[in-house]
């Protein structure tokens, strides 16, 4: 497992209320786990989940309590992302203001990048 670097990911306060109850629900979760996946119209897709271990090639923040892990490959793409939880109408779900996307697909969901590298290339 690695040191955080000068990278970092930063979740709202909504966010942040919505990770809590999600880790509260699974004794087993370590903490949140952050990476991309080739997928979509645009290339990369978020991928996030309950972390249940470390691995050798996270890098592991802190933010507020809350461990956010992220695999090596998905580092240099998600570096200053902001993750929020937003609910509008009966929509509820977490979105991303990543300054590392050079643009979206329609839908937003999936994105490219432009001189961060190719993940898993």
């Amino acid at each position: 497992m690695q040191k955080p670097t000068d990278s970092t990911v930063n979740l709202s306060d909504a966010a942040m209320q919505r990770v809590r109850r999600f880790l509260s629900t699974d004794p087993s979760a370590i903490g949140l786990r952050f990476g991309v996946k080739r997928t979509g119209c645009s290339g990369w897709g978020y991928n996030v989940d309950l972390a249940r271990e470390a691995r050798d090639d996270d890098t592991v923040i802190e933010v507020d309590g809350i461990r956010v892990l992220i695999d090596a490959d998905s580092l240099p793409m998600l570096s200053g992302t902001e993750i929020d939880f937003v609910r509008e109408g009966l929509n509820q779900q977490f979105v991303f203001r990543n300054p590392n996307a050079a643009g979206e697909c329609g839908c937003g969901e999936s994105f490219t990048t432009e001189d961060v590298g190719d993940v898993g290339a």
